[in-house]
């Protein structure tokens, strides 16, 4: 998905930037910062979408557990779309759902790339080459 010289780092970067900004989603139902006009009750709907924007917006941007946590918002962004959006218009322009519909297929995006490399799935992932024994000499190639 992300080829070219530094399509990798344009996955990182867009996998960061989106969950910066999905993360006030959660943080404006939750402590009501950015001030949205929400104060749902504990453990209503929209309290429990909070929680997991929160915590999954901050996996994606350490790049922690990036596969998982994408999928899950991704699919909580199709819910919220057609329980919460779609009901009142059937065009996302007129019915406010766009932010729906593009958080929903960015986060799947990296469900199926990945978070790209400046994560801490792809510090874990990395495996180390060796090319020296323990005293320093090289290995002999093949």
């Amino acid at each position: 998905m992300a080829e070219g010289r530094f399509g990798p780092q344009a996955l990182s970067l867009l996998r960061i930037v989106a969950a910066l900004l999905f993360l006030m989603h959660g943080t404006g139902k939750l402590f009501g910062f950015p001030a949205i006009g929400m104060n749902p009750p504990v453990l209503s709907m929209f309290w429990i979408a909070g929680v997991i924007e929160i915590f999954g917006s901050l996996l994606l941007i350490a790049g922690l557990f990036s596969r998982p946590a994408a999928f899950l918002l991704s699919g909580e962004m199709a819910y919220a779309y057609w329980t919460v959006h779609a009901p009142d218009s059937t065009f996302p322009l007129l019915n406010h759902g766009e932010s729906a519909i593009l958080f929903c297929f960015i986060f799947l995006a990296v469900a199926a790339a990945g978070p790209g490399p400046w994560s801490l799935d792809a510090k874990r992932n990395r495996t180390v080459v060796r090319t020296e024994d323990a005293t320093g000499e090289p290995l002999p190639e093949g």
